[in-house]
Order: structure tokens, then sequence, then C-alpha cells
């Protein structure tokens, strides 16, 4: 185990190999010292900009910083009247730094997804900024759960979780982009936050609790949103992927404040001609509708938004849609209205359940592809059942 010495000398020629120093004047601080922290972190954050896409020595240097230092320097602002707010807009400008080496380039259009080879280094350079952002929150984790102003620490995790996030889930997805080294870099970044946090799953860490536990989906979404736009949300493979796989950690009650941020990109998912953005879509607007209040889906006519949205798709072809699209109606249409069988009326009026069931034995009785005709058999009872 290193002495405290040790680990002083290893700070202070890791600070030297980073060509790094104190603008302060050597009145105000010793030639041995390290310099203030938030300075340091700037300093760290305009190299890596400037190194990008040559950073992987740089960022394996930023991790041994991480683990060598201590918890006093790395989270301690330059003075006791120093604000706390620069310390954390300081790291969270390191770590967008860092996320930024490892940055997915954009595709020109909707039409052609990039090939593989663009891809090539993202993998390594991924996995090399899991490890420094692993080493930084075991570190500040420790500090945490060691009580060591813990609200303070508490309040800096929270701020650098949602980038975190975004980050690790970008990359523990097996996808063009990842390597299974990458992968694993990923998930164990992931599972060092949930960590550090004191967040029992991804559930837990985005949307909290009531014992004062607080989540970071409004985080992740203010991450994610300028990029979920109509006109670019296609232009990045990720971001569809991160954005679904937030909603679908998410459930009743904890999905209703975000409603209004979550539906607008499902919905422009779903109208995709892309076979798989389609169905990422419709599997969004099914996990909405089953865990969100029909009193809130009534609000500002979303029912009906997805009523439409959904109903159209009945119309194409390709048996997975289908598939999927039935299952969301069904228990979309309870929300909508009552089900058939609970009208008391000899006589009542045509609905919704009418208007799908008419249109799929219209299409089951017309169509010859086989397996499009098994989704309407294995889907027709359920309906049926609604008349009984």
């Amino acid at each position: 185990m290193r002495t405290e010495a040790a680990l002083r000398m290893e700070l202070s020629a890791l600070l030297h190999d980073l060509h790094l120093s104190s603008s302060s004047s050597s009145e105000e601080q010793s030639p041995s010292s390290p310099p203030p922290i938030t300075e340091l972190l700037s300093q760290l954050r305009v190299k890596l900009i400037g190194s990008c896409p040559k950073s992987h020595s740089l960022i394996a240097e930023i991790k041994q910083l991480f683990q060598y230092a201590g918890s006093d320097w790395l989270f301690s602002p330059a003075s006791q009247d120093s604000r706390w707010a620069e310390l954390e807009a300081a790291y969270v400008s390191l770590i967008s730094a860092l996320i930024g080496c490892a940055a997915l380039p954009l595709c020109e259009d909707d039409c052609s997804p990039l090939s593989a080879a663009a891809y090539q280094s993202i993998p390594t350079q991924a996995a090399a900024v899991c490890a420094a952002l692993t080493a930084l929150l075991t570190t500040l984790g420790d500090r945490r759960k060691g009580g060591e102003a813990r609200e303070r620490t508490t309040s800096l995790l929270l701020a650098v979780a949602p980038p975190t996030c975004v980050f690790a889930v970008t990359h523990f997805q097996d996808q063009v982009w990842t390597s299974s080294a990458s992968r694993a870099a990923a998930q164990g970044l992931l599972e060092t936050l949930l960590s550090a946090g004191g967040w029992r799953d991804s559930a837990h860490l985005l949307t909290g609790d009531t014992e004062g536990s607080r989540g970071i989906l409004g985080g992740v979404l203010d991450i994610l949103q300028p990029q979920l736009t109509k006109d670019s949300w296609q232009r990045c493979e990720a971001v569809k992927l991160v954005f679904a796989w937030s909603l679908l950690q998410v459930t009743r009650p904890g999905l209703s404040p975000h409603l209004s941020r979550l539906l607008p990109p499902s919905l422009l998912f779903s109208d995709h001609h892309r076979l798989e953005n389609c169905m990422l879509g419709v599997r969004c607007l099914h996990h909405i509708v089953l865990n969100t209040p029909p009193a809130e889906l009534h609000q500002f006519n979303r029912a009906e938004v997805l009523y439409e949205a959904l109903f159209k798709h009945l119309y194409r072809t390709e048996a997975a849609v289908i598939q999927l699209v039935l299952s969301c109606l069904l228990d979309l249409l309870v929300v909508l209205e009552k089900p058939p069988s609970s009208s008391t009326s000899s006589r009542r009026k045509p609905c919704r359940h009418d208007d799908v069931l008419r249109l799929m034995l219209i299409h089951m009785e017309a169509e010859n592809k086989v397996v499009l005709r098994r989704v309407y058999a294995a889907a027709l009872p359920a309906y049926i059942d609604r008349w009984v």
C-alpha cells in the first residue's frame, strides 16, 4: 500500500508529465504544491480538446490523477470562499471533454447509416474514457460513503451523473461502434455510478424515490433533447437507443412528470420509414400507455394523438410492426373508451374497437403472407373478448 509521501510524489510526477502548473504566484503557493483543482480541471479540458482524436495517453494520465490524488484536494474548491458551483461546473466540463474524445461520428442523412469502418477508433477510445470516469466515480463514491461533506459530494455526483449515464448507455449496447471490451468497460462504469450514488438499479438512478434520493432522468433528457428534434435525431445512431433505454427503465409514477418530453420523440420514432425505428417508437409508446394514468393521457388530447399514430400502422405489411401495434392498441383502447361488452343498451354506437376489429378482419381475410395472418389470428381472441 502506497504511503502518503509516495502518493504525493506520484502526483507531482504526473502533473509534470501533463505539463500542468499553477498560474498562482509563488508567494501564494510553493513550487511543489499542485495547482488549485478548478484551475487544473480547466487546463485538462483545454488539453483534451486540443489533443483529440490522439488523446489516448492523456486520458490514461487523467485516470491516474483521479486514482492517486487525495479526495480532499480533488473535491475541494481553491479556497473556503469559492463557490461550490464553480467546482461542479469544472468537473462537468472536463467530463464533457472526455466524452467528446469518444464521440460518435454523425450520419449525413437518415437513409444510409455509417459503415463499421467509420467507428473503427471508437471502442478503444470509449474504453479509455470509461476507465478514467470509473476512477473518478470510485474516488467520489468513497468520499460520499465516508460522510465527508456528504451534501456537497452528493450535489457533485448529481451534476456529473447525467452525462456519465448517457455515455455508459451509449457504449454498453451491442452495436457497430462497440467491442466486447468497450461494452464491459461501459457496463462497469454504470455499475460504479450506481454504487457511488447509492442507487439500487437503473430505474432508481433515473427516478429516485420518496426518501430523498434524487433521480437524474431530467438531466439525461436535458442532454438528449437538443438531438431529438425532427431534423437531427437520425444523425446519431445512439441517441434513439439511449432515449429508449431511459424511457423503458421508468415506470409509474416516475414517468408522468416527464411525459411532455418523452411522448414527442416516441411519436417521431414510430413514424419513421425504417422498420427498426418504427418498432422502437411503438415499443416506447406502449410503455407510455402502460405507465401513465388514463387521466393524464386524456390531457391535451394525447390519447387521441396516440390512437391516430398507431391506427395508420395497421396498413403496413410487416408482421413485426403489426404485432406491436395491435398489442399497444388493445391497451390504449381501454383508455379511450369503455369496451363494447360493457354497454347495457341493445343498440350501441360504433366505436374505435369496431374500427380496429373491422380492419383486422379485412386484412386477415385478404392477406397472403402466412406469417402476417398468424399475427392477426393470435391477436384476434383478445379483441373479441371485448365484445363478449
